[in-house]
């Protein structure tokens, strides 16, 4: 598979007037999307995620690096040539940035509009986007009249308007109930598979991230600190950063005297499987469950459990033992700084 985006050292600083409280947004970030890829960047507030997106369409200038889209270096372009670019990335935010005073229609048609699309052609183009969304009853609507999900939808078909090779999505669900962020997920992909667009995910959701994309990279404080694909990185986080967007138990782990604490990663032919009443039953001794969900990654599902194992450490090194034996569980111990 080609690569479609490649960014090599990206740095960004933003820097104050007064020369004081400068921020750096990004330091010597590199990465790569391959043709038809969903990829996820995720990081907390702060981690510097919107500004690597932006940083794809030059919407951010950065410092320093390349930029390569399409086999094309974009801080090399003329002006002219960058916006011929940037016709090809689609992007949907959080906000849906929808215009309040013109109809669903032509909303879609706006994009087309401004590319000099003839408006027949404009409004039977947007017809057919809004259809592939779900929304051809609401094409007469005005925003104020639409739900959360149709206004993204309709932010969506926009996008689609123009025909992209990428679009990029900035927290796209992040102002969406979890059912609706589910459905509009099942779109991206939808969309991704039907016109084989290269898909971008920007969220700080580790759901968002298993549900659809294929490969992620983690941000923290500007930099990449761990990239793989989300099967492996739910299996084998290895960063500290990784570990505390997977499972958030980071203040629980910490306040805890007894035992090692151990985290179990199971396959979906295990998520229905005794694990913890057999190793009690094995052991004779019991566990606290601090805590167990199940998520789904690409349709698939995968279980986590973080447990505290007792105070004796030779049982607890059998324990450990006795767990690694299993097929499809993943087990690692959690330390107090992770």
């Amino acid at each position: 598979m080609s690569n479609i985006i490649e960014l090599k050292n990206i740095s960004k600083t933003f820097v104050s007037k007064n020369g004081e409280g400068n921020v750096e947004a990004l330091n010597d970030v590199s990465f790569s999307v391959g043709t038809g890829e969903i990829y996820g960047i995720i990081g907390l507030s702060g981690a510097g995620k919107s500004t690597l997106v932006r940083c794809i369409n030059l919407l951010e200038k950065p410092d320093n690096g390349k930029v390569i889209v399409d086999n094309k270096s974009l801080l090399e372009l003329k002006e002219s040539d960058l916006r011929m670019v940037r016709k090809e990335i689609g992007m949907i935010f959080q906000g849906f940035n929808l215009l309040m005073q013109k109809t669903v229609l032509d909303n879609v048609c706006f994009p087309m509009e401004l590319n000099g699309v003839a408006k027949s052609v404009a409004r039977k183009k947007a017809l057919e986007y809004l259809e592939v969304v779900g929304l051809s009853e609401k094409a007469k609507a005005y925003p104020a009249m639409l739900s959360g999900g149709q206004k993204q939808r309709v932010a969506i078909a926009r996008a689609l308007a123009s025909a992209p090779k990428i679009l990029l999505c900035d927290e796209a669900t992040s102002a969406l109930d979890p059912e609706t962020t589910k459905s509009i997920l099942s779109l991206i992909k939808e969309i991704n598979e039907k016109y084989q667009i290269t898909v971008v995910v920007i969220t700080h959701e580790m759901a968002v991230i298993q549900e659809i994309c294929n490969r992620c990279a983690v941000l923290e404080n500007g930099r990449l600190v761990e990239e793989d694909t989300v099967e492996e990185l739910f299996r084998h986080p290895k960063t500290a950063a990784a570990k505390r967007l997977i499972y958030n138990a980071t203040s629980q782990v910490k306040i805890m005297d007894g035992g090692k604490i151990v985290r179990i990663a199971f396959e979906e032919s295990e998520t229905s499987e005794p694990v913890i009443a057999n190793l009690i039953l094995e052991f004779k001794t019991a566990v606290n469950i601090l805590e167990s969900n199940i998520s789904s990654i690409q349709g698939k599902s995968r279980g986590q459990m973080l447990i505290e194992l007792p105070n004796d450490e030779k049982t607890a090194d059998k324990m450990i033992a006795y767990l690694k034996k299993m097929k499809s569980i993943t087990v690692e111990e959690v330390k107090n700084n992770e």
